[in-house]
């Protein structure tokens, strides 16, 4: 069996892993070539592979125009062919990612985030088990080259420790791992970089939200999301009372 032929009669859960899995396979083949082309290529096979298994979807990707047809729609695949497209061009670096995720009314209702150089695929189908909680300080998991305003305030009031990470996709999964404990971000996203992540992090029982505590929406007019949270639930009501409070 194919690829191709593996998507035929997939629910949307297993779908997303194998689209995800997929593209993680053709940008590891190419990642020599640079993270443009890795940009290019991993879209051009997640809007095919789409187009085949659900045709009368909508597509939001990060790598290709918005078509406002996708707000009439109630289903709409919301893509990141490669999230971290620095990491990708700095092997051996394993934290970057593919996100495909699916909204449905606006809510992230099916999703996967591959980790391909970790070789790694989680996803909604089968959400990873929450974590036991790890002895000794609260982990924050921060960009390693921008971290956002937020980092400092938990850092100084949670009295955590930094663990510097490449894309979102990969800070995500690092909470889902447990490899960290905290996730919060506050320096401007889009949708396509959080709607796979918040899919999977819900799915394996993690909290999610903006950083004020309110609901992520998706598939709106303008795809900006500016911050996110996502986290274990016993740390949720402290991280947003602290933020809230600044």
């Amino acid at each position: 069996m194919t690829g191709l032929d593996a998507l035929d009669g997939l629910d949307d859960h297993a779908l997303a892993a194998q689209l995800a899995e997929l593209a993680g396979a053709l940008l590891l083949a190419i990642r020599s070539e640079g993270g443009k082309e890795g940009d290019r290529q991993s879209n051009e096979l997640l809007l095919g592979l789409l187009a085949r298994a659900r045709p009368d979807d909508a597509v939001l990707s990060e790598e290709s125009a918005d078509n406002p047809a996708r707000l009439d729609r109630e289903r709409v695949w919301i893509i990141d062919p490669l999230d971290g497209t620095r990491e990708y061009g700095e092997p051996p670096r394993e934290d970057w990612a593919v996100h495909v995720a699916l909204a449905l009314g606006g809510l992230p209702a099916a999703g996967a985030v591959a980790l391909p150089a970790a070789g790694l695929v989680l996803h909604t189908g089968a959400p990873p088990a929450s974590p036991p909680v790890a002895p000794g300080p609260i982990r924050l998991v921060v960009s390693r080259t921008r971290p956002p305003a937020c980092v400092d305030l938990l850092r100084t009031h949670l009295d955590a420790e930094l663990v510097p990470m490449g894309s979102a996709g990969a800070k995500a999964m690092a909470v889902a791992r447990g490899q960290a404990d905290v996730y919060a971000h506050s320096g401007g996203q889009y949708e396509w970089d959080s709607c796979a992540p918040v899919a999977v992090a819900a799915a394996a029982g993690l909290h999610v939200s903006r950083l004020d505590g309110s609901p992520l929406l998706y598939n709106r007019p303008d795809p900006y999301l500016p911050d996110l949270l996502i986290c274990r639930p016993d740390l949720a009501g402290a991280v947003i009372s602290v933020l809230r409070e600044s």
